[in-house]
């Protein structure tokens, strides 16, 4: 179970970081909600292959047949592998762009706010909520488990529903199998 955690989880973890680093960095920081929903958008198409990791293991190692309480530890097993992944990853971008995306990210809300056209002492308050904000953000222990939460919650969905899905050994049989 370890073995397919690990090359389903590596494979997912690698794939999300890696589009969506390249969507940051081709719409960049200012796409704000663009990319954060392109961002979410992949994540969930990449984290479906929680559903093959599962599926391979049930008809490779389980003979075609998987419980929904093995199936959903194999896909949390997955989910907790990539999302482990997915945070150091972005560690490695963060420190390779010297923490740049940080303030670039703070400055494009901040400056979404002051076009918003509040009132200036509202206006004060959201500005300092972000600056609070991004300064936790550099602490890395407080990054990384933040970092973290940005996928494992959406993989332990997928992996649940894949589970339900594939206790069902006619769903998707092995070839050969019926």
């Amino acid at each position: 179970m370890l073995r397919y955690s690990l090359i389903f989880g590596g494979i997912i973890g690698v794939l999300v970081i890696a589009l969506m680093t390249v969507t940051l960095f081709v719409l960049g920081p200012d796409a704000g909600g663009t990319t954060e929903a392109l961002g979410y958008a992949t994540m969930l198409a990449i984290l479906s292959l929680l559903f093959v990791g599962i599926k391979r293991y049930r008809d490779v190692e389980q003979g075609g047949v998987i419980s929904f309480k093995t199936g959903a530890a194999m896909g949390t097993g997955i989910a907790v592998i990539a999302a482990i992944i997915y945070a150091i990853s972005w560690e490695v971008v963060l420190v390779a762009t010297d923490f740049a995306f940080i303030e670039s990210y703070s400055q494009s809300m901040i400056a979404a706010i002051k076009a918003e056209g509040l009132a200036a002492a509202e206006e004060a308050t959201k500005i300092a909520e972000i600056k609070d904000n991004m300064e936790m953000y550099r602490n890395p222990f407080f990054r990384i488990p933040v970092t973290f939460i940005e996928i494992f919650p959406v993989g332990l969905v997928v992996a649940l529903i894949s589970a339900f899905i594939l206790k069902n050994p006619k769903v998707l049989p092995a070839r050969g199998a019926e």
